[in-house]
């Protein structure tokens, strides 16, 4: 039974990696392609947001309608078959209409992650379940990490539709595994969520309140790193190839705080104090950004915002459903992940704005201005105890559980 579920956890984290390689192949070069043909810096912000966009209307109604039938597994076949169409599109398609809905649906595929979130941690106990988000959230950065170390390499030498040719590739192979991931058999009859529970999951104001920092750290991120970072570099002088170094710097401290949270941070720390330390220095880092000149720099300072992020958003996860009733987490998750959509959205798109009227570099200064605002946040709710009543909260729903 252990190597059972050992095999299936080893294939649902391949499919996973899957899901996520083929849509980060192309991120860092996909700003400065859209500038390179010509696509203003506000339109740039539309098409980056519009991953967003989709992700805001889909995830919602994808937690619902799995909540509903108890399976979760169709939902992962269809994401990994609509990232498969972005990248397809995005291969065969040219103009920024085309360029437009081909990242749409990447965000329609992303969307299908509250299916992901929410069958990976069956797999555990449920006192484990920071350790599933942790390990999850590794390998998210994994395949956002080697997804796009290689892209400036990849353009460099074979051209702006390479990465594309390789996302497809390695999407057609996700999309046949996932037919093999296994989900449990929930022989209970299902009910049918009613518009009272839902809107009693969605008041909840822990899932709020983590929600909106969630909104404010996808801002950042989708800003940033997977926005304008890489075209700001090449104008700074970083070389196309040069941008393995700039992932490198920023996924891989990204990737260890990760791993460092469940089991190392947040015992030490706690809830509150691990996310005022983490907000405040994504703040710094992200401001410093047009200020670090030299690349030694500019690299350093990409590592404390990675890290920085990585702390922030594997707690958030698990903050979000700890006090959801386990029958109502996949409608939690998927009003989590539909409401900090919007960061993905607005972050990208009111940057786009800002560096379209005074310049690339003042929409770092614009984006560190959400990592401001979350830190107030979590120091007024901090102060107001709101963490500690979360994890007292958590603690007595496991104990009855166990009961």
């Amino acid at each position: 039974m252990t190597k059972s579920m050992n095999r299936n956890k080893n294939l649902f984290m391949l499919v996973s990696f899957l899901l996520w390689f083929p849509q980060f192949m192309y991120v860092p070069t996909l700003s400065p392609y859209m500038e390179h043909t010509g696509i203003p810096y506000s339109f740039i912000g539309i098409i980056l947001g519009s991953y967003g966009l989709t992700q805001l209307l889909f995830r919602l109604p994808i937690g619902i309608t799995s909540d509903i039938i108890k399976l979760r597994k169709p939902f992962i076949l269809f994401g990994m078959f609509i990232s498969m169409l972005s990248c397809f599109i995005f291969l065969t398609m040219d103009g920024a209409g085309w360029l437009l809905f081909a990242r749409a649906l990447a965000g329609l595929a992303a969307a299908s992650w509250v299916a992901f979130t929410v069958l990976y941690p069956i797999y555990f106990s449920e006192d484990k379940v920071h350790v599933a988000m942790g390990s999850i959230s590794f390998i998210v950065v994994l395949a956002q990490f080697l997804g796009m170390s290689f892209s400036g390499y990849i353009v460099e030498a074979w051209g702006w539709k390479a990465p594309f040719w390789i996302g497809s590739v390695f999407s057609v192979i996700g999309w046949g595994l996932a037919f093999f991931i296994y989900e449990p058999k929930n022989k209970k009859v299902s009910e049918p969520m009613r518009v009272k529970g839902l809107i009693h999951i969605i008041r909840e104001a822990s899932l709020l309140k983590v929600s909106l920092l969630s909104i404010l750290a996808h801002s950042i991120i989708f800003s940033t790193m997977f926005g304008f970072t890489s075209t700001f570099a090449l104008q700074a002088g970083f070389e196309a190839s040069e941008i393995t170094w700039i992932v490198a710097a920023f996924m891989v401290p990204h990737a260890i705080a990760t791993l460092f949270m469940g089991n190392i941070i947040i015992p030490r720390l706690g809830e509150g104090k691990s996310l005022m330390a983490a907000f405040m220095l994504v703040t710094i880092s992200t401001v410093l950004i047009p200020f670090a000149q030299l690349k030694s720099l500019f690299l350093i300072n990409q590592g404390l915002q990675g890290f920085s992020l990585g702390m922030i958003f594997p707690l958030l996860l698990g903050m979000s459903i700890q006090s959801i009733q386990p029958a109502k987490r996949a409608t939690a998750m998927g009003a989590y992940q539909s409401i900090y959509a919007i960061g993905i959205f607005v972050g990208p798109f009111l940057v786009g704005i800002v560096n379209s009227q005074f310049g690339i570099s003042s929409g770092f200064y614009f984006a560190g201005g959400f990592g401001l605002v979350a830190t107030l946040l979590v120091i007024i709710w901090y102060r107001e105890k709101i963490f500690t009543r979360l994890s007292i909260k958590n603690k007595e729903s496991k104990k009855h559980h166990a009961i």
